[in-house]
């Protein structure tokens, strides 16, 4: 049995992972923020069949928040993380480049130290939400990061 921490546990994928892990006897952490680019109450019902089980603790929370972030790890001390939360939308990074880059840049930045610092085993990192390359008509805001032992 581990202690995982999973960003984006109201997400689809979030959601069946973290259902898959609890089912498996791990303990759950699990962190979102439930903006509302995608449905709110599909969110909440995601997180309310997993809330019924005893191993997971579900904190609302932006990855942005540096201190909020430090502080999930500080009292959890997951040996595991799962980053699977992003800011997603091509066109919604057009519009909105400071709020994409929060999300996914600095929210990101902020999982990476708290592992650092608090002695993460295994970090997984599925994706920044998109990633795009290969145009040369419009420029994109995109990330790549690979993540080694």
């Amino acid at each position: 049995m581990a202690k995982i921490l999973v960003t984006g546990l109201a997400g689809f994928i979030g959601f069946h992972l973290g259902k898959r892990l609890l089912d498996r006897g791990d303990e759950v952490i699990g962190i979102d923020n439930l903006k509302p680019y995608y449905e709110v109450s599909l969110k909440r019902a995601r997180l309310a069949q997993l809330k019924e089980r005893r191993m997971l603790r579900f904190c609302e929370l932006d990855l942005a928040d540096r201190e909020g972030v430090d502080q999930v790890f500080a009292e959890e001390r997951p040996d595991v993380v799962v980053n699977l939360a992003a800011q997603a939308g091509v066109r919604y990074s057009l519009r909105n480049p400071h709020a994409y880059a929060k999300s996914n840049l600095v929210g990101f930045v902020n999982i990476l130290e708290g592992c650092h610092h608090w002695g993460v085993e295994h970090l997984v990192f599925a994706s920044s939400s998109s990633v795009y390359g290969a145009n040369t008509k419009r420029r994109f805001l995109y990330t790549t990061m690979w993540i080694t032992p």
